[in-house]
């Protein structure tokens, strides 16, 4: 029986790393063959193709680089012969690679992004467990129409919901809202549940200079003017609880707006979508009125992510709301 065809898109991380004795520290150091050859009886079950993109550990990937990784999975997904692509990456930036391709990536085809939470040299390397339950995911028809996938810790959790709960943990990588779509148990996938909606982002750029800000108590527009002083094109707020600020930030929020600048908010609470509840001066109902976007349930890397990609197809802030405010109010 013809065997399946995996596309591997190797980028480096914590998968490809082991511990070098001089420094005492881990580094880049497995190249993709090395990996593979952990994984053992893969062969009964897949044909692999290895592509190597970089060894690179996940803070150095910027979000040009993710889109060359998208532009790299989409020329391999669509081939025929290929019936799935799996992308290894470092867990620290892995569920913002997983989103940006999930966004601007539309096929029914399954896509993995895998990685490992310990490198080579510790007890228990978790890199060639988490692969062999990647590809078991990836050639499985059950992964069809299910956009990208993350495949940690034997469970199967969708990018838009996945995020990185713990430093150390083997089971870092969990959806709190709603919980994984499935497990891969016995080399096979079982779903649970399925996605509801899904959107497509149809861009091949990407606008990089998008600030984050955590908002606390007795916050100011200072940050907001360095960004707007900056040049930056768009600014993600994680805001108090069900979507406020400290009303000395409303002054910086008005100047952006009014310079066409885009600000999205979400919460900084892990749970839970923006509202616009609060009618006091700062609060949802007020930063609706003044122009503020509304960014659902998602954290702040990831609607960070989404604004990215809605300013690199329009500056139109109309669309850009349609795009951030999608399926979320």
């Amino acid at each position: 029986m013809e065997k399946n065809k995996v596309a591997l898109i190797f980028t480096g991380g914590t998968i490809s790393m082991k511990v070098d004795p001089r420094i005492h520290a881990a580094i880049p150091a497995l190249n993709s063959e090395e990996i593979i050859s952990m994984v053992t009886n893969i062969e009964r079950f897949a044909q692999i193709e290895v592509i190597n993109y970089s060894n690179l550990p996940s803070p150095h990937i910027t979000p040009s680089m993710m889109m060359e990784i998208a532009e790299l999975v989409k020329k391999n997904i669509a081939r025929e012969d290929i019936a799935g692509v799996i992308v290894t990456h470092g867990t620290d930036t892995l569920e913002e690679t997983a989103y940006l391709l999930d966004l601007v990536i539309n096929t029914e085809k399954p896509i993995v992004v895998v990685g490992a939470m310990r490198n080579s040299s510790e007890l228990g390397y978790d890199g060639s467990s988490n692969l062999s339950a990647a590809i078991c995911t990836a050639i499985s028809p059950k992964s069809k129409n299910k956009g990208v996938l993350v495949v940690m810790n034997n469970e199967v959790n969708a990018a838009k919901e996945v995020t990185k709960t713990n430093t150390l943990s083997l089971d870092t990588f969990k959806s709190p809202e709603f919980g994984p779509l499935g497990i891969v148990d016995n080399d096979e996938v079982i779903y649970y549940r399925d996605i509801v909606s899904r959107q497509f982002i149809d861009t091949k750029k990407i606008e990089e200079k998008v600030g984050l800000i955590k908002s606390v108590p007795g916050m100011e527009s200072d940050i907001i003017d360095f960004f707007i002083n900056s040049d930056y094109k768009g600014i993600v707020i994680e805001a108090l609880g069900r979507g406020n600020l400290p009303p000395a930030m409303i002054p910086g929020v008005k100047k952006a707006i009014g310079k066409n600048i885009p600000v999205v908010m979400v919460s900084r609470c892990p749970t839970g979508r923006v509202l616009d509840t609060y009618g006091y001066e700062g609060g949802g109902k007020h930063l609706r009125e003044l122009g503020v976007i509304f960014g659902g349930n998602l954290p702040g890397q990831k609607i960070r992510i989404k604004l990215m990609l809605a300013l690199g197809l329009t500056n139109n802030m109309d669309e850009i709301k349609k795009i951030i405010e999608f399926n979320t109010l």
